[in-house]
């Protein structure tokens, strides 16, 4: 019920991992050609130094040093604390897990939200902190807690981090091209020539960057269809631990609050990180039904 095991969420977390892998290998390519103008340094081991950052990600150290920092999440307040502790540690012992496994951080935001990152990082809103009872806030951490537990976090935090040079390229890329057409603009403008050949860099650029990042937007929805999977199955483990109702009562308070909508367009649908609120609460309800007619 509590133990660590690998749930197909996890595994279908891999699809985006290797949408984005190519275009990443691509981009670095790029990054490469311009480090190996001041270090001498192969592309393949180039790449290796960079993939090697990824398992750095999941070390807790660097989660609670750099990762948080990253996030815009930062270590809780004493009374922050407080709240959080008692709630934690009645998820923890559920799970039959050690306290020290994971790391709790506080992200300063007005919404009522929580999410796991890396391997042992869960965060939580200020909002939700401060909002949400103490057993409603244990609900929120189990469902967090069991996304690691199930290593749903694990492909997904690699693909995001091969995202980050593709991103990086494709601003450049954008920037280049801006600076090629104001370059045009004013210094070309009197010949065709000079014109023509500015606004070709242009177009070069911004086709480059915009096929960088159509890899990467497919990717982001091969990973939200994912993410979405992963939303179920950690709302079950939730429900096995004990925390149905209070996690239930959790995402009443965001439909309440006007929150976890059903997306109304398919670009909203594909863009949606999480299910709709309600249809986490029916299915939450059908599970603790269905357990509690077998108990019968």
């Amino acid at each position: 019920m509590g133990g660590r095991r690998v749930e197909s969420s996890a595994v279908a977390a891999l699809v985006p991992v290797l949408v984005v892998l190519p275009v990443s290998l691509t981009a670095l390519a790029l990054v490469w050609l311009l480090v190996r103008l001041a270090w001498d340094v192969s592309y393949t081991w180039f790449v290796l130094g960079y993939l090697a950052g990824a398992v750095l990600l999941f070390v807790r150290p660097i989660q609670s040093a750099i990762l948080t920092r990253l996030l815009g999440a930062r270590p809780p307040t004493r009374d922050e604390r407080v709240r959080l502790d008692t709630a934690w540690r009645s998820v923890l012992q559920a799970a039959r897990m050690p306290r020290d496994r994971y790391v709790l951080a506080v992200l300063p935001a007005d919404e009522l939200n929580a999410f796991a990152c890396g391997g042992h990082l869960v965060v939580v809103t200020t909002l939700a902190v401060e909002t949400l009872p103490r057993d409603e806030l244990a609900g929120v951490l189990a469902h967090e807690l069991s996304h690691h537990l199930g290593f749903h976090t694990v492909a997904l935090t690699i693909a995001q981090w091969l995202s980050v040079p593709v991103l990086t390229i494709a601003r450049i890329g954008f920037f280049l091209q801006n600076v090629a057409a104001a370059a045009t603009s004013s210094y070309a403008s009197h010949s065709a020539a000079l014109t023509f050949m500015g606004r070709l860099v242009s177009t070069v650029l911004t086709a480059a960057s915009w096929v960088l990042l159509s890899g990467l937007l497919v990717a982001n929805a091969a990973g939200n269809v994912a993410g979405r999977g992963a939303e179920f199955q950690a709302d079950e483990r939730a429900v096995m631990l004990g925390f149905g109702p209070q996690l239930s009562n959790a995402l009443r308070r965001v439909v309440a609050m006007g929150g976890g909508e059903r997306p109304r367009s398919w670009r909203e649908h594909l863009a949606a990180t999480h299910p709709p609120a309600r249809t986490r609460v029916a299915k939450i309800d059908a599970i603790r039904r269905t357990r509690d007619e077998l108990r019968a």
